[in-house]
């Protein structure tokens, strides 16, 4: 048995957000850090993770998904029908409290962090301490996403490598997730296997991506709507999450392909990582081995809560994470099942079936926006109204005039930026003249805006099937965008409207408001 006191599954780690509701069970006193069994446990008391990092936030919410799926039985396609024996636990109205218990205690051993002697600690290879350089490894900086390292800018805050803040187990735990799933591809520390040492990784399998999740009024909702039906080909005896593997698997070998969602949602790491606790406090950690996992191979992307679409290469590829981009222009992709659009995108599979749970759902978009390598930009983090109402299985008429709104609202803010852009070109009699500064200025002035507009109109969409145009009025909607543009494009270029190049530079760029010029018939 591991000596480590240090279990995953009842040390108070994770932050999570209590109902109005919830008392605590033996003391009446609620505290914001729970155990992982906990979680489940008490799912139905729980409003939502209360994650501060949104990559750690989609990280862990995926663990949470293949735990309820193993607990509830959820894993298979059988017996009877799967959206049926959901319904069950959702009517229940918490997960199984024996199904939780038994899965824990079968598997209790694998959620040490440490491991202890011979153990094998949660999510993490303790082989990395003999085949990584002890005296060259990544550190507690690099481990945790919002430091500083190396060379890198202090955004956050400032740290040294040579006398780091130890961070705590819970946030070493998070920021061990965010590495398995949103970790860099490139230069990594060296790992020697078989004689042969390497320092290359492969990009984690949600690098650069957004990530969409259903949300409930509870955790609980939020995990069952959260599943994705398994294929019936799917058997939890080889659909394993990598707590439950016999084995590690072998580095030189290539990387294991997910057999089933359990897999899927959790075994397609293409890091290994290993934590080193503080000897005198092992609340504390004190260094980190990061690395690859596969010297050779990528295990194939695919995820059912993306959208997925494609490139003009014809490649297919995941919608990236953008901080200026806000939610309400990604809906379409969201509530249709076939969204127009040249890069054809795809609904995340998830939202199949969520709307079963409750129609009564939001929508939560979680990411990096982040480049491939190792620059990080910002955390995104936004939700939505519910909306799973309106999806196109439950409410078909309304799905033309949501993707209108939407088109619309984008439309007006791409004719913008060729308007100032164009004026500002005009003005400084350049072609090639930044107008970083005007476009960022009038983007900042009428997205926001745009994005009150259309929760406005969509709010007033009727989804009973009465109205055959469903409250949604083109012609109303075309001019409240349009007007929006006007204002913003008004106020960003009328400080050169006092000279005359001026004023001839926004009169004339104005036009692409509507349009642009026309074309002259041959």
């Amino acid at each position: 048995m591991p000596t480590d006191p240090y279990n995953v599954l009842y040390e108070p780690e994770i932050p999570v957000r209590w109902v109005s509701t919830a008392p605590d069970p033996v003391t009446g006193q609620l505290t914001g850090r729970i155990g992982l069994q906990d979680v489940l446990l008490r799912s139905a008391d729980i409003a939502s993770l209360a994650i501060p990092v949104p990559p750690a936030h989609s990280a862990l919410l995926r663990i949470l998904y293949a735990l309820t799926a193993r607990v509830t039985g959820l894993d298979e396609a059988g017996p009877g029908d799967w959206g049926e024996r959901r319904q069950q636990v959702l009517d229940e109205g918490r997960l199984p409290v024996d199904g939780i218990e038994k899965y824990f205690a079968e598997y209790r051993d694998r959620f040490f962090l440490y491991g202890g002697e011979g153990g094998r600690p949660w999510m993490q290879d303790p082989r990395l301490a003999e085949q990584c350089d002890p005296d060259n490894t990544a550190g507690v900086n690099k481990l945790i996403v919002t430091r500083p390292s190396g060379n890198n800018h202090a955004w956050f805050r400032h740290g040294s490598d040579s006398a780091p803040d130890l961070p705590t187990a819970s946030e070493a735990l998070l920021n061990l997730l965010v590495w398995h799933y949103y970790g860099p591809s490139g230069r990594c520390s060296a790992r020697e296997v078989n004689g042969v040492k390497t320092a290359s990784a492969t990009a984690g399998p949600l690098r650069t991506a957004l990530s969409y999740h259903p949300e409930g009024d509870t955790l609980f909702e939020t995990l069952l709507a959260g599943l994705v039906p398994p294929e019936t080909t799917v058997r939890r005896t080889e659909d394993r999450c990598p707590w439950e593997w016999d084995e590690l698997p072998d580095p030189d070998a290539p990387p294991p392909v997910p057999s089933g969602p359990c897999s899927r949602l959790t075994a397609c790491s293409q890091h290994a990582v290993l934590l080193v606790p503080d000897e005198e406090n092992k609340g504390l950690i004190r260094d980190a081995y990061i690395t690859w996992a596969y010297r050779t191979g990528r295990i194939p992307r695919d995820d059912n809560y993306l959208i997925w679409q494609i490139s003009q290469q014809g490649n297919r590829y995941p919608r990236p994470a953008k901080a200026d981009r806000a939610l309400w222009r990604d809906l379409d992709a969201l509530l249709l099942h076939e969204p127009v659009g040249a890069s054809q995108p795809q609904q995340p599979k998830v939202f199949d079936a969520a709307f079963e749970v409750s129609e009564f759902l939001r929508v939560r978009a979680l990411g990096f926006e982040q480049e491939g390598q190792a620059k990080d930009t910002q955390f995104v983090d936004a939700s939505t109204p519910p909306v799973l109402g309106y999806v196109e299985k439950l409410a078909p008429r309304t799905a033309p005039a949501v993707a209108r709104m939407r088109q619309l609202g984008e439309m007006y803010g791409q004719r913008l930026d060729r308007a100032v852009k164009r004026a500002w070109a005009a003005y400084m009699d350049d072609a090639k003249a930044d107008a970083g500064t005007w476009a960022a200025e009038a983007a900042a002035r009428y997205w926001p805006k745009a994005e009150a507009e259309f929760w406005a109109r969509f709010r007033s969409l009727d989804r009973s099937g009465r109205a055959l145009d469903v409250g949604f009025d083109p012609a109303a909607t075309r001019a409240a965008f349009l007007g929006l543009a006007q204002e913003a494009y008004d106020t960003v270029t009328g400080s050169v409207t006092r000279t005359l190049r001026g004023a001839k530079a926004v009169s004339n760029a104005r036009v692409e408001l509507y349009g642009g010029p026309r074309k002259k018939r041959a």
